[in-house]
């Protein structure tokens, strides 16, 4: 039987996280990676004990929902807590992270990024990726594939 691919399995993750999601206007997952071990896993949605937008609607300004924190920072933030070392590790996102993220991840010592969907790629977020090294790469996710290793098992 063929195995789950390694990027498929940590996307699918990330996928999942994004279940979790507290925001109605985008649905965000994120899965960081070291040696192909998951260190840290994060969605978006509120502040520990803020309400959440699903149950208020989203506080916007500008566009944006203030009141959430992306997946990704949830994430690194959960490295941060934990004390676990980002250097050198892969971050797959179900979406293209943000400019703040991507400032972030490049801070954090990411060296790979993967995402599934491409969303508001800011130019800038590009351009510091590029020059930075850091390796993103679109990885096409199709559910009912994953899905499939399931119901053959």
């Amino acid at each position: 039987m063929e195995r789950i691919k390694w990027e498929e399995y940590f996307m699918a993750q990330s996928h999942l996280l994004a279940l979790r999601s507290t925001c109605e206007r985008l649905s965000v997952g994120a899965t960081i990676v070291k040696d192909n071990r998951i260190i840290a896993g994060g969605y978006n949605g509120s502040v520990s004990g803020e309400v959440h937008c699903i149950d208020e609607g989203c506080l916007l300004e500008d566009g944006h929902c203030i009141r959430t924190i992306h997946a990704e920072m949830n994430a690194l933030l959960q490295c941060a807590k934990q004390g676990v070392s980002t250097e050198g590790a892969t971050i797959y996102v179900t979406h293209f992270p943000c400019l703040n993220c991507t400032k972030s991840i490049i801070q954090a010592g990411i060296k790979n990024i993967y995402y599934a969907e491409d969303y508001h790629n800011h130019h800038y977020a590009l351009e510091l990726l590029d020059q930075s090294g850091i390796v993103y790469k679109k990885i096409p996710f199709n559910p009912k594939h994953v899905a499939q290793y399931l119901i053959n098992k």
